[in-house]
């Protein structure tokens, strides 16, 4: 037996040692920099009082009631940005006291001219012109948090902060009640927070994380109470402290908002279609619950919950095969959604991915030419229970059950005859997750399990009927939490037929048919798959100019969560390294500034060296507020394991890329953003030109526009369009293909009052595909390009983009070998919402919304601008009407 060494090999090997070292020098660098001393902080303590007994105070926002006088005013309030820890351009001061069941905040934000003072109406949540907001850290956990915020005009703001304060959820939406005044001296705020909004334990002093933070509009300049470094590694862990809350009686939540929706639909009829008549009315009730088992763990219920008023998913189309992830929305998943997230890798991969819940039917109604169907578009979720919660021990405990129905699609003939057929089984989700603060509050460890079952029955065999997933996560930080180790494993599980797990095996996602893989292989006998993913990461996150982190991350090729959870890909071993010095001293030129260095390398569970990238990124944003984004990247590998869909490994030309953005000063009635991104691979083999324009216009305070378009030019040498069978053996065709694609995202808000608006929504979307060149995959691997493809001749080749099919003579025998369906495209989408939303009390709101929308198919040989013109302005579009009101009971 010889061992034969070829250039190849040599070449790999030299790469593989590249990148080894490169992780080595990281975990050096890494070593000796944890020896750098760290400045201790100076933390602020504000302490309260109760109000004292028989007194009162009315939320106007002037702060006249005697009970303001029992607490001191807090000041000295310091720059956070741009002149960190300087005296800021104006002064704030500010007051807190407490009752049995509220919270008072009271804010005094001076103003040497108070006609300049910004006074922005905008929707909830929006944070427009001046503001204060105060953050409280009642876990004391100093990694989350609760944010009240109000404008100058009165606009409410809410945000859950989590992961010490990178993640900040607006979606939260406690009932609270606050008013602003002006006068000559500035503005002023007056907030009242039930303390049953705010979760804590049972003890005799509350000890809570403070921090009030004003934005100061002309000058764009932010100004903390507790004083924050610019080079902190992060927010929620650098407050101050609230203290002098005693004998507080935690506040057992019990609300209950049931709901009612009348919904009618119109769009164009089919001639005898009977499901498609031409119009549609429905009425629907449900009922959300959140009850309070202790001041910090909850229940929340939903019983036929409702999602109409929720903005449509952009439009996106994927070639590559891929599914597309497209983030939640709906508001009962996303609050508390942050106890819930197990992101064991990285991009969107989850062990949770709550869209799979109330998924699109996954099966089909078998019918003929002559029978017309009606398939459901969602699965009805018919109830979902979800326990969560953070406690003053620091478990953070999440529990969430949800059961999905039957959905069958009606299906009718001609003469009348109806049936239905099963098109998504009965299921039932379960999501349990746990994590434990220890090391005072600077470590935690926690762990998930999920698990799917379904109701499969003959015709569904196809789907798995069981899936289980599992995973420890950690993370460990020091001095001061500026350095950090943190990692996960996480491992799956997944049962049904041995047609259910062969198409798991054949999916774009494992690929196990791959015919040059030898470490993996379909077996058509299985009944179950089990895989195993994690990551281990080491960085630096504070403290200084320098930030920097790298890892690796796996995913084995059996690995699957997209029952519950969302995994792109398996069978991947990632290194990653990464390195950023920042600029956060204002000069003359600029308030801050950053640059960056990163690589990463990628390898299958077979040995094979798939990947490696470096890139460049920087941002500056100069002394006016404008600011520039650039950044490029160098490819010179780049191989796949999915290009040709189950077919060998595949070579891409070595690639570059650059991008470029700026943008104008967001704080004027009018900004802009510009951007270009540009990829060119070697031997023209693809390429990519995106060209982003975004305007935001404000012409007066109760009312703004904003415009986001974007125009894509993406030709490929080599797009994938189908495997056929030549001679016995597999053929791979790809094809030359110019694709382009448009889209505008319109929406503008008009608010009549801070709990009174109007709002729209509307986005075209526009994709086009013609191919031309055909060819055939030769050497997959191959450097050159013109040694992995071979380009059909006129005489192998007949057909034109006008027909259904190309017919292809490959050996010019005069006999047609195979066919190639026609794949040019054309894909139009267009969806708007129109919604009137009234606040008519604290917690509860009447919708009523307008939708338009259309979906079809343009032609392929017709510009963008022509199928926009026929397939969104010059069609009938569906529309609805749809009527919500809800009430929030609080008992």
């Amino acid at each position: 037996m010889s061992l034969v060494i070829t250039d190849q090999s040599i070449k790999e090997d030299i790469m593989m040692r590249k990148c080894l070292v490169t992780s080595i020098l990281y975990l050096i660098i890494s070593a000796t920099a944890f020896s750098q001393t760290v400045t201790t902080k100076v933390q602020r303590v504000y302490t309260t009082q109760k109000v004292n007994l028989g007194e009162t105070i009315a939320i106007d926002g002037l702060m006249t009631d005697l009970a303001w006088n029992s607490v001191p005013w807090a000041s000295d309030f310091t720059v956070f940005d741009p002149n960190n820890g300087e005296k800021p351009s104006q002064s704030t001061k500010f007051k807190i006291t407490y009752d049995e069941k509220f919270l008072y905040v009271g804010i005094r934000c001076y103003d040497s001219v108070p006609s300049k003072i910004e006074k922005r109406l905008a929707r909830r949540d929006n944070f427009s012109g001046d503001w204060i907001e105060i953050n409280i850290d009642s876990y004391n956990d100093k990694r989350t948090g609760f944010s009240f915020n109000v404008s100058a005009a009165g606009v409410k703001g809410d945000e859950f902060i989590s992961q010490n304060g990178d993640f900040w959820d607006a979606s939260w939406n406690p009932i609270w009640y606050t008013a602003t005044q002006i006068d000559h001296e500035g503005w002023s705020a007056e907030m009242k927070i039930p303390f049953s909004q705010l979760k804590f334990g049972e003890q005799k002093e509350q000890i809570w994380g403070l921090q009030l933070n004003r934005r100061f509009f002309r000058e764009e300049e932010r100004s903390l109470w507790q004083p924050v470094s610019l080079d902190a590694p992060g927010w929620v862990s650098e407050f101050g402290v609230l203290r002098g809350l005693i004998d507080i009686q935690p506040q057992k939540q019990l609300e209950i908002q049931p709901f009612l929706v009348n919904q009618y639909d119109a769009y164009p009829s089919q001639a005898g279609n009977p499901f498609r008549d031409g119009s549609d009315y429905g009425l629907n009730v449900g009922l959300d619950a959140k009850i309070g088992l202790t001041n910090d763990l909850t229940l929340d219920l939903t019983v036929n919950p409702d999602f109409g008023q929720v903005d449509a998913d952009p439009g996106a189309i994927a070639l590559d095969g891929f599914q597309i992830f497209f983030e939640e929305r709906r508001p009962f998943f996303i609050e508390n959604k942050n106890i819930f997230d197990f992101e064991f890798a990285d991009g969107n991969d989850n062990i949770f991915y709550s869209r799979r819940i109330g998924r699109s039917p996954q099966g089909f109604a078998n019918s003929t030419e002559t029978e017309f169907v009606d398939q459901p578009t969602n699965s009805t979720i018919l109830g979902a229970a979800k326990f969560s919660g953070k406690t003053k021990n620091g478990w953070s405990l999440g529990l969430l059950q949800s059961i999905t129905g039957n959905m069958y699609a009606d299906i009718e003939d001609l003469a009348g005859n109806e049936r239905s057929e099963l098109v998504e089984p009965l299921t039932n989700y379960i999501v349990g997750r746990v994590q434990k603060d220890f090391n005072e509050r600077n470590s935690f460890i926690g762990g998930i399990f999920t698990a799917t079952n379904r109701n499969i029955p003959d015709n569904l065999d196809f789907l798995r009927s069981s899936a289980y997933t599992g995973g420890v996560d950690f993370k460990h930080s020091w001095k001061n939490r500026n350095y950090y180790v943190e990692g996960n494993i996480a491992g799956s599980h997944i049962t049904g037929s041995q047609q259910a797990i062969e198409r798991t095996q054949n999916s774009i996602t494992h690929l196990f048919q791959r015919v040059d893989a030898s470490h993996v292989n379909v077996d058509p006998d299985r009944t179950s798959l089990t895989g195993s993913g994690g990551k281990l990461a080491l960085g630096k996150a504070g403290g200084g100019n320098w930030r920097y982190d790298g890892g690796v991350i796996w995913r084995s090729p059996e690995l699957e969560l997209n029952d519950i959870g969302f995994l792109r890909q398996a069978d991947e071993i990632k290194q990653t390294a990464n390195v950023r010095r920042l600029f956060i001293k204002p000069t003359n030129f600029y308030r801050r500034a950053n640059l960056g260095l990163s690589q990463y390398s990628t390898f299958d569970f077979d040995g094979n060296y798939n990947r490696i990238q470096y890139e460049f990124q920087g941002f500056i944003n100069y002394k006016n507020n404008w600011w520039t984004e650039v950044g490029a990247a160098h490819k010179p590998r780049i191989f796949s394991n999915t290009v040709l869909r189950g077919g060998p490994r595949w070579r891409w030309s070595d690639e570059n890329f650059a991008y470029l953005f700026f943008g104008s000063d967001s704080r004027k009635k009018m900004s802009l953003t510009l951007g270009y991104v540009n990829s060119q691979a070697a031997e023209n083999n693809f390429s990519l030109k995106r060209y982003v324009f975004r305007l935001y216009y404000q012409p007066f305070d109760a009312f703004n526009l904003s415009i986001s378009s974007e125009f894509e030019e993406n030709p490929n040498k080599t797009q994938y369009v189908t495997e056929t069978s030549f001679n016995g053996n597999a053929r791979y065709i790809t094809g030359n293909i110019d694709q382009k694609t448009f889209s505008t995202a319109i929406r503008f808000n008009y608010s009549i009052n801070p709990n009174l608006s109007i709002q729209y929504y509307g986005e075209p979307f526009i994709s086009r595909g013609t191919y031309t060149d055909f060819n055939y995959v030769n050497n997959p691997i191959a450097e050159n390009l013109s040694e992995r493809v071979t380009l059909f001749s006129e005489n192998q080749i007949s057909g034109s983009a006008d027909t259904n099919n190309y017919l292809i003579d490959e050996d010019i025998d005069g006999a047609i070998d195979y066919q190639i369906e026609n794949p040019n495209f054309s894909y139009v989408q267009f969806r708007s919402n129109l919604v009137l939303r009234w606040e008519y009390i604290p917690g509860s709101e009447i919708f009523l919304v307008w939708s338009q929308g259309v979906v079809g198919a343009g032609d392929p040989s017709e510009t963008l601008g022509r199928n926009l013109d026929r397939q969104i302005l010059g069609q009938k579009k569906d529309n609805t009407i749809l009527l919500k009101a809800t009430y929030r009971f609080i008992l």
